[in-house]
């Protein structure tokens, strides 16, 4: 367990491990408004899910955003039902005859949405590229332009998606429509074209509490302002409510599929991920991760409870074998009892480094590794320093990776 350079593994793996607390939140919820639950092991544990935590991720706005970088990099991505209307033929509309738009989109949406096309609640969310969205808009403008009338640019749309498909396929091969970079990293599924689905290059695991769930039923009142005693008001509450609030240590756990996260993003083949191909925004987009593991905190209810906290220990791993979770550390729940020899974070810490211990005597991969923890959680022989120095070995680690 003593591992801190890559030692001439290739890393086709980055394994992110992290153990982060939030007390009195309700970070996730399920369909009936309780906190989700995981039973596992000895006891049934507080749950976010996986999906959660990426929505989470995908979506922070601070300097390691991951709509910045690739904004940055020309690889954004938009994520909607309504893609064709707001970014392809809506700018359009002020330019051209209303009934010859409505045609151009009528041929698109139906094309790319099918037979729930004009539904677009039944719509499926499709991922589109930024420079997918401006070749489809400069494509529907096209059409427009060389037509003088609705019925006419309709019979032109009408060929256009006859031809699609394989204008499509010629430009895929010729990499002028790389995926996004969420895409890239979080994987897209288009059922209509099968060809344009990226399977995702980070898997995530649900994060789940290291002890039997810790529930509290939270009873609340909301009251009227405006009722006075002295006029007959009534003086009780103007609603009566509960909700449930859990406190916990989670343990989280992150795969990156280095070879796939830099052919979905270069367009290379993943059998030469190692090849002569810029890995450097493959590289930013692991250090951005690490960050956004380690910072942004999942959660509803953010004005009740400001379920806001960091991970207090950050673990990865690079290698070259399957990657495997810690997650079985915690198979015997950690006790919350009160021990005077140490805390619920240093039981913690220490069953995930005696795992870990345990797995290099059973199979002796030997990931090269670096943490950064809270003191008392801090691994024995893993180099630990700064997020900022983590992050920036997990990236180097992708740079600079050889065969």
């Amino acid at each position: 367990m003593t591992t801190t350079a890559t030692d001439g593994i290739v890393p086709k793996f980055i394994q992110i491990h992290f153990l982060a607390a939030w007390p009195g939140a309700l970070l996730n919820r399920d369909d009936a408004g309780l906190a989700k639950r995981l039973p596992f092991g000895t006891a049934t544990r507080t749950r976010v899910s996986s999906q959660c935590l990426k929505r989470h991720w995908r979506m922070a706005d601070d300097r390691h955003a991951l709509h910045e970088l690739a904004k940055r990099n020309s690889v954004e991505g938009v994520r909607s039902k309504q893609a064709i209307e707001r970014e392809v033929t809506g700018p359009l509309r002020a330019r051209f005859d209303k009934d010859m738009v409505d045609a151009v989109e009528e041929a698109f949406i139906t094309k790319f949405y099918g037979k729930n096309a004009k539904d677009k609640q039944q719509r499926q969310a499709l991922l589109f590229g930024r420079p997918e969205l401006a070749w489809l808009a400069s494509e529907a403008e096209r059409l427009l332009a060389e037509s003088a009338s609705a019925a006419g640019v309709k019979a032109a749309a009408e060929i256009w998606v006859k031809e699609q498909k394989n204008n499509l396929n010629q430009l895929r091969d010729q990499n002028l429509l790389a995926a996004s970079l969420e895409a890239a990293l979080f994987g897209r599924m288009v059922t209509s074209d099968t060809k344009a689905n990226r399977d995702a290059a980070i898997h995530v695991a649900h994060a789940f509490t290291v002890h039997a769930m810790q529930a509290e039923t939270d009873y609340f009142t909301v009251v009227d302002d405006l009722s006075d005693r002295e006029q007959g008001d009534d003086a009780g509450a103007a609603g009566v409510f509960d909700t449930e609030l859990t406190s916990g240590l989670y343990y989280g756990y992150v795969v990156v599929d280095v070879p796939l996260l830099v052919s979905n993003l270069t367009g290379c083949d993943r059998k030469d991920w190692t090849g002569d191909h810029d890995r450097t925004l493959a590289a930013q987009v692991v250090e951005h991760l690490v960050h956004l593991v380690a910072e942004i905190s999942p959660g509803a209810k953010k004005g009740s409870t400001a379920p806001y906290s960091r991970a207090e220990l950050v673990l990865i791993e690079a290698g070259d074998r399957q990657p495997r979770t810690l997650a079985n550390a915690f198979r015997d729940a950690v006790t919350t009892d009160h021990d005077p020899e140490g805390s619920l974070g240093q039981r913690t810490a220490q069953a995930m480094a005696k795992h870990l211990t345990d797995y290099d005597t059973l199979y002796e991969t030997g990931e090269a590794r670096r943490h950064t923890a809270m003191p008392d959680l801090a691994l024995t022989g893993i180099a630990n320093g700064p997020l900022r120095a983590l992050a920036a070995w997990a990236g180097s680690v992708v740079r600079d990776a050889t065969a």
